[in-house]
């Protein structure tokens, strides 16, 4: 049995998460699917990013505390993943004592490497706060590309920052210019790895072109060294004598936690954790993230890893999305210009979410999110193709057949076509084209509804009913398979059909048994009211 192992990024709890975490993530729960139909183990985790300087800051300014801050967005998160059919396996946080005592344990052995040195830096520090500042705290002028940004990485080259080399560096918060104070600190040698991860990602040449790009780009300037501690309040604790008053470096614990996460399936279910995460398994692991955190996936966790002894496996499929944009313009929760899962699925089917992030994915360029577009593209084609040939299907038996599905020979071209449509959506899947296989999935359904229209069972069921018994059967073969086809992009519909026809949701052709539909359950979507999808949902 294949074993899977998929880590959808661990968003930061710091505010609600809107529809550009929503694209970047969804790939992650239809690889899960997918793989389970396949029967697969698979190992699907993520969690909540709960530490760092700015919920502190937020914690501060709402006259609370940072645990308080972090719980609520985690239970908010928690609550949009449910909506949206997430399906993982564990979903921690990294408050959580079983993340904690991984990280901890995973730096004891770290700090025994020798690409680990102790050095003393300046470290960025506000007068007005009060405060010790993270990178991503420290706001200047890139010195690479000269633009307004945020030290740890470049908000428009991807420059990976400290602090120190930004251009007139201040507080991020409070705008005051920082100083800088002299601190202990451990780091962690990055170009000691420069060639194994040079090596690993020409390996892997089907990584999305953003993460090979991104990822030469910046072993070619040549990798600068990570500290892995900081004078922090609010983080795990540094497991090292004589660092009792600092905590690790956000950078170098959340990464590890799809490691913890499957370290506690594992416990769980009595697995061999080496046996699913080490280095000599054949196990696959797929990363799930938003492009501003592919160096922290292809360079960072691998040179992590490396440094701690290179027992476990390295990634092997790296899925980074684009930007996604609203209206044209770029979502900035800064500038109040956003749309909150939250909100949207209090509005919308999650299915229709999916779909369309599924469909207008950012796989390859940005997307953009407009009312107009998404209620056309919902309408025209999931409930127009896919909905219309389901409902007019289970509609003619209902009315014509009482409900039954008649016992007829399957056509070998609808068993052929099947049969294709399983493997090339199952390879667009594997491979991380998201989209391509959903467009493959949808020519099914369009070819569908072809072989119902040129079928025309509404006359044969007049002057030949052998004939029309025959096409109805076609059909609800058609609609059984597809469901399962659909199943990983849209599972509230596709176990709805799963339901009716008394099948299985394996990744093989499916033999329907019998409908059972009462009333308006045969209605596989509903048409929203364009009006009251408006852009009332954007945050203003």
């Amino acid at each position: 049995m294949k074993t899977v192992v998929i880590g959808g990024a661990w968003p930061y709890a710091n505010g609600s998460l809107h529809i550009g975490h929503i694209a970047a993530l969804l790939p992650g729960d239809v690889l899960a699917r997918y793989y389970r139909a396949k029967g697969a183990k698979v190992f699907y985790v993520s969690g909540s990013d709960c530490y760092g300087t700015p919920i502190t800051i937020r914690a501060q300014q709402e006259s609370t505390t940072p645990e308080a801050i972090s719980e609520r967005y985690h239970r908010e998160f928690c609550e949009v993943f449910q909506a949206l059919g997430f399906s993982y396996d564990r979903y921690l946080k990294t408050t959580d004592g079983t993340h904690r005592n991984f990280v901890q344990a995973f730096h004891r052995t770290l700090y025994q490497s020798n690409t680990i040195e102790e050095r003393v830096v300046q470290q960025a520090y506000c007068e007005t706060c009060k405060s010790v500042l993270t990178d991503r705290m420290v706001i200047g002028f890139c010195p690479q590309c000269g633009k307004a940004t945020r030290a740890e990485q470049c908000e428009f080259c991807g420059e990976l920052l400290e602090a120190e080399h930004l251009k007139e560096p201040c507080c991020a918060e409070c705008h005051t210019p920082v100083s800088f104070r002299r601190s202990k600190h451990l780091f962690l040698k990055m170009s000691a790895w420069s060639e194994q991860i040079e090596q690993h990602v020409r390996a892997h040449p089907y990584w999305r072109k953003n993460a090979i790009s991104f990822t030469n780009r910046y072993l070619s300037e040549g990798l600068p060294d990570r500290a892995l501690t900081r004078d922090l309040r609010w983080g795990i604790p540094v497991p090292k004598e004589g660092y009792e008053n600092k905590c690790i470096y956000i950078w170098a614990e959340n990464v590890l936690g799809y490691f913890s996460a499957v370290s506690s399936l594992c416990e769980q279910h009595g697995e061999n954790f080496t046996d699913i995460v080490g280095r000599s398994s054949d196990t696959m692991t797929y990363y799930v993230h938003g492009k501003d955190n592919i160096p922290f996936h292809s360079i960072i966790l691998p040179a992590l890893l490396l440094a701690h002894g290179g027992q476990f496996c390295l990634p092997d499929q790296i899925i980074s999305s684009e930007h996604v944009t609203l209206e044209g313009k770029k979502i900035s929760t800064s500038k109040n210009w956003a749309v909150w899962v939250k909100d949207l699925v209090q509005k919308v089917q999650p299915d229709e979410i999916r779909y369309f992030f599924i469909a207008n994915g950012p796989e390859k360029r940005d997307s953009d999110f407009s009312f107009r577009e998404f209620h056309e593209k919902v309408h025209s084609e999931l409930i127009g193709i896919w909905g219309n040939f389901v409902n007019r299907t289970l509609a003619f038996s209902n009315r014509y057949f009482d409900g039954e599905i008649p016992q007829e020979e399957i056509g070998p071209e609808v068993k052929e076509r099947i049969k294709s449509i399983f493997e090339c959506v199952g390879e667009s899947i594997e491979h991380g084209a998201f989209k391509e296989a959903l467009f493959k999935a949808m020519e099914g359904a369009r070819f569908a509804n072809r072989y119902y229209d040129g079928k025309a069972p509404w006359k044969t069921r007049l002057n030949d009913i052998g004939n029309c018994r025959k096409t109805i059967a076609n059909c609800f073969y058609l609609v059984a398979n597809l469901s399962v086809v659909f199943a990983p992009f849209l599972p509230f519909s596709s176990e709805k059909i799963q339901r009716w026809l008394g099948i299985e949701n394996r990744w093989e052709q499916q033999t329907p048994v019998k409908p059972f539909l009462s009333g308006s359950e045969g209605i596989l979507f509903e048409k929203f009211d364009g009006s009251a999808f408006s852009q009332d949902l954007i945050e203003r």
